[in-house]
């Protein structure tokens, strides 16, 4: 059994298909699935997923891209949100200048206020980062929380041990299954088996040989083995390891 711990079942590209594509995971060995939101809107679609969805759990908050949208109101409104069982993390938070979406210092001003919250709540982060390592270091240093996830990492094993320093996990998608994922061949087999979690962030990142196609937590399994491969453990030795990491990390 395996645990997709990012997932965006929100998207548009699940419409007409989502019920049915969800309700398929736990026949296809997905124990749990952590849907993750990126604003408002999809925050809220993620609640109502956890609803419906007795193994479908939620992350929310706002996506550098959406920091221009973190409103009083709408960070309240997902402070309300985090207060409910099925809930289990703050994120998608972050910082991302290679798009730049939102003003650089919008980005931090959001990324440092939601760090604040998660710590007042006791509550994990999911961390979204690309092409902003320095600053998201530093503004995950100044708030001393400890307990969190880069997700899709694709940084060095340098920053990963900053991470690991800090007490982070470190998660991976499909992308180490590419063929410029050259980074991965040295950083996976550092990350510690207690440390590391296995991911989709579907609909996007389709793991190789289905690269192109709409992605879904039915291929979270070629994540695993790819972490196996790379490891040298047997890929039924890290879906378990990632599945008790996943557990550990939401606390479920």
């Amino acid at each position: 059994m395996l645990f997709d711990t990012h997932a965006h079942y929100d998207d548009p590209r699940f419409d007409g298909i989502r019920d049915d594509l969800l309700a398929s995971m736990p026949g296809k060995g997905v124990k749990y699935i952590t849907n993750i939101g990126t604003d408002l809107a999809t925050s809220r679609a993620t609640l109502e997923l956890t609803r419906k969805y007795p193994f479908v759990y939620g992350a929310a908050g706002f996506h550098p891209h959406e920091a221009k949208s973190m409103t009083d109101e709408a960070l309240d409104e997902i402070v309300s949100m985090l207060g409910d069982g099925k809930i289990r993390a703050m994120g998608e938070i972050g910082l991302d200048y290679y798009y730049d979406l939102s003003e650089r210092d919008v980005q931090r001003a959001a990324f440092a206020r939601q760090l604040e919250i998660a710590k007042e709540l006791d509550l994990p982060v999911v961390i979204h980062e690309r092409e902003a390592c320095a600053d998201m270091l530093d503004i995950l240093s100044a708030s001393g929380v400890r307990r969190g996830v880069v997700h899709c990492f694709g940084g060095s094993r340098e920053t990963a041990k900053i991470l690991l320093d800090m007490g982070f996990y470190i998660s991976f998608t499909g992308a180490i299954t590419f063929k410029n994922a050259r980074k991965a061949y040295e950083v996976v087999p550092y990350i510690p088996s207690d440390r590391i979690m296995a991911e989709t962030d579907c609909p996007y990142l389709t793991p190789v040989p289905f690269r192109g196609k709409r992605n879904d937590s039915g291929y979270v399994h070629l994540v695993a083995e790819a972490i196996a491969q790379l490891k040298g453990l047997d890929p039924e030795e890290v879906a378990r390891i990632t599945l008790e990491n996943g557990k550990r990390f939401f606390r479920l």
